[in-house]
């Protein structure tokens, strides 16, 4: 089992930074990729920012420019974090983390319990 602990949401106003972060635990192998998604009421779960066991970034267009993700590998833990900056009323959701690992049938996928952002404007 792997788990899933974010935090860093909160209230900021339009304009502000924040960070997150997603602290992963447990069986914390063969990794394949960490995320972030969102939603925000009404609407659905949207990818924001992914990166791969080697590196690799992908973003949303909507935050490209603006949000950074980023990886720190620890002993027995793996933390990912996700920088917002420039933060506009429209990213307020509630921000998921999620880790995939394995292969095929054996491909596992965990996601956290949420962290809400907030933007006012």
């Amino acid at each position: 089992q792997v788990q899933l602990v974010e935090s860093g949401g909160g209230l900021v106003q339009a304009g502000g930074s924040l960070r997150l972060s997603c602290a992963a635990s447990g069986s914390i192998f063969n990794i394949n990729a960490m995320g972030w998604y969102r939603q925000a009421p009404g609407k659905q779960r949207e990818l924001v920012a992914t990166i791969t066991s080697g590196g690799s970034t992908n973003y949303a267009d909507s935050v490209k420019g603006r949000f950074t993700i980023s990886r720190d590998n620890a002993k027995n833990t793996v933390t990912v974090y996700l920088q917002m900056n420039s933060l506009k009323p429209e990213d307020t959701a509630v921000y998921f983390c999620r880790l995939v690992r394995g292969r095929g049938i054996y491909e596992y996928d965990y996601w956290g319990q949420g962290t809400q952002v907030t933007v006012s404007s």
